[in-house]
């Protein structure tokens, strides 16, 4: 593991994403929240992973910026055309002010629509926690994407992927200043997927929700081939997250 560390963190942003491993095929339209993002930049196309959190505002990854950035809502299949899909361009890319692509800090970002979406069967809103709440040690969650289902592959699945993970104490992902975890903050960041099983986010998903009981607690950020991963905490970030959208001009609903 030691091995991945110059890995994990030299890549260009979102070079290392999630991907879903030791997951299943979601059952379509199941999570209407989920976005899945079409990331330009120059002449390289890249997908993350993001979710509703208003009419006109995705919340993801702050390293899934791009030159430019489209939307898929209401969508299972990627690859192909379908009637519960709507495409929405990003208005704005509003990373966390703080953000710092060497290590990952405050790795959130907003991303505001063009348009309004339309909210329906396929299309939702997904719940945020409270400020400060916190989510116990070995509570099973769940999580979704677009991305690698195989740590061997570099294959990406047409349909949504998802699988369940439990949230790790945060000394499972030790803070040593030479080791792979040597810049996790528990202040922000949540350490999760027990390394006893298969099961994790991986190349692809970054940015996707980790949802505990219909509420999103985390964002896929980063980590090793293997669990645990670590996540942005959601709750550090509400005050941030209301700020931003009500200066953009939207009441928030949270």
């Amino acid at each position: 593991v030691v091995g991945l560390l110059p890995w994990v963190f030299l890549l260009p942003p979102g070079g290392w994403s999630g991907e879903i491993i030791g997951g299943w095929e979601a059952q379509p339209h199941s999570r209407p929240y989920m976005a899945y993002l079409r990331i330009r930049r120059g002449d390289k196309i890249s997908g993350c992973g993001g979710f509703l959190v208003a009419e006109n505002f995705v919340l993801t990854a702050a390293h899934c910026q791009g030159e430019e950035v489209t939307v898929y809502l209401g969508a299972h299949n990627v690859r192909q055309p379908e009637d519960t899909r709507q495409e929405i361009t990003v208005q704005l890319q509003t990373p966390h002010e703080n953000y710092n692509k060497a290590n990952l800090h405050n790795d959130i970002m907003l991303l505001q629509l063009k348009s309004n979406a339309e909210l329906n069967s396929w299309v939702d809103i997904v719940k945020l926690p409270n400020v400060k709440e916190k989510v116990k040690p070995y509570t099973v969650c769940s999580i979704a994407g677009w991305g690698f289902t195989s740590t061997e592959s570099s294959l990406y699945p047409d349909t949504l992927q998802e699988v369940e993970v439990q949230v790790m104490p945060d000394a499972a992902c030790p803070r040593k200043p030479v080791w792979l975890y040597g810049h996790y903050n528990p202040k922000t960041m949540m350490c999760v997927g027990n390394p006893s099983y298969c099961r994790d986010s991986a190349q692809g998903d970054s940015g996707g929700p980790l949802v505990c009981d219909d509420t999103a607690q985390g964002i896929v950020s980063w980590g090793p081939c293997k669990a645990p991963g670590v996540y942005t905490k959601i709750s550090a970030f509400l005050p941030w997250l209301k700020k931003t959208m009500k200066r953009l001009g939207d009441r928030p609903r949270l």
